[in-house]
């Protein structure tokens, strides 16, 4: 059987075109784009076309614009700088963030900030509850745009617009790294300060990102060095990793509309063959979340061996964020209200545009006899 790769809210992989443009970074344009003869100047001329095309896709200019090594570097960054540039003592999020924001947030709650994690209700969390726990002293405002395990949409511009009628000073910082490129996103709609970017996420390289700052006055780096990204970000700009960004934004910019819909389809079909083939399971993604992601839970089927069941016959899936998955139990599906057992069963299929109906034809026909497996040697049902 051939691969078949469930897992792209992970990573993904990278289109052709953007195999391509890494070895061209690599092998025609490796100057350094500090340096300043011309192949160099033609290699920063070349990063600056693509920060420009990127502010395109979310509204802004190539001003506000930083290259990154990922997601986790533009939250620590936009998080830090909101922090230190606020007198405020207080921080809102949400109980199911990714790592990287509710470990730095956890960090900042034990030197003395107040923190208000917001607890989902029925799987989703609504904009009034978020807006509900601003206050004057409120430093930042942190939220994924889409939750990584669930696939719940924030609907971040009435959000962004309730919260600054609320308190104008609070920051608002937007995890967009499973958004991007699956929803339209509009800095200037959202009313968004900083927003955060993974390039693997969209078929691009793991190592590159962009963080967007509304204003970079405001911006407290995490690496001081030799002034590249304007000193907002220095080091070495890795040129591979954002050649690749810039090709797969270009690529998904163009195809977004077909791309969108056609994995919504595929989680359509997806999700009705699990349910016409599959008993005793409960979908745990809203009936409108993003297009790619579903997560089930397989009561009775304890979802790390499903997972390596399926890997068995090249079928990759995952238990929950790649970056949390050795640890137990998923804190957004404990966030979320699910029971232990409901818990236990949980996996997520996460989707891209590289997939095929023919594929999740063939993981349902794997996945009913794993399920079926599963639960006869756990004796799932019996008295």
């Amino acid at each position: 059987m051939k691969e078949i790769y469930f897992d792209n809210s992970a990573t993904t992989k990278p289109y052709t075109e953007v195999a391509e443009a890494v070895n061209s970074a690599i092998n025609n344009m490796f100057y350094n784009p500090s340096s300043i003869y011309d192949k160099a100047i033609a290699v920063s001329k070349k990063m600056e076309d693509i920060r420009e095309n990127i502010a395109g896709t979310i509204n802004t200019k190539s001003k506000n614009i930083i290259f990154t090594s990922g997601g986790t570097e533009s939250i620590n960054t936009a998080i830090n700088s909101s922090i230190r540039n606020s007198r405020g003592k207080h921080i809102v999020t949400t109980e199911y963030e990714h790592d990287a924001t509710l470990n730095l947030i956890k960090k900042y709650e034990r030197e003395g900030y107040t923190v208000t994690y917001i607890k989902p209700e029925n799987g989703i969390i609504e904009v009034d509850r978020i807006v509900e726990a601003i206050t004057p002293q409120t430093a930042l405002l942190s939220v994924m745009h889409v939750n990584n395990e669930t696939g719940n949409i924030i609907d971040i511009n009435k959000l962004g617009n309730e919260v600054k009628k609320k308190n104008p000073a609070t920051a608002i910082h937007i995890d967009a790294v499973q958004s991007y490129m699956k929803l339209k996103v509009d800095v200037d709609k959202s009313r968004a300060d900083y927003l955060s970017v993974s390039g693997h996420k969209i078929h691009g390289i793991k190592g590159s990102g962009v963080l967007y700052a509304r204003d970079t006055s405001r911006l407290n780096p995490m690496f001081l060095g030799g002034g590249q990204e304007k000193g907002y970000r220095c080091g070495t700009e890795n040129t591979p990793g954002i050649f690749a960004l810039g090709k797969a934004v270009e690529i998904n910019d163009r195809d977004f509309t077909k791309n969108t819909q056609y994995i919504n389809e595929l989680k359509n079909y997806l999700k009705k063959s699990i349910t016409d083939n599959i008993e005793n399971i409960k979908i745990n993604s809203p009936e409108n979340g993003v297009c790619h992601i579903l997560n089930v839970s397989f009561i009775g089927a304890k979802a790390e061996i499903l997972l390596h069941t399926l890997e068995s016959k090249g079928i990759y899936v995952s238990t929950g964020s790649a970056c949390s998955s050795k640890k137990k139990g998923s804190h957004v599906l404990r966030s979320i209200g699910l029971k232990e057992n409901e818990i236990e069963g949980a996996i997520r299929f996460s989707l891209s545009s590289l997939n095929t109906k023919e594929e999740i034809d063939l993981c349902i026909q794997e996945l009913r006899a794993a399920v079926e497996d599963i639960r006869m040697i756990t004796k799932f049902g019996r008295r």
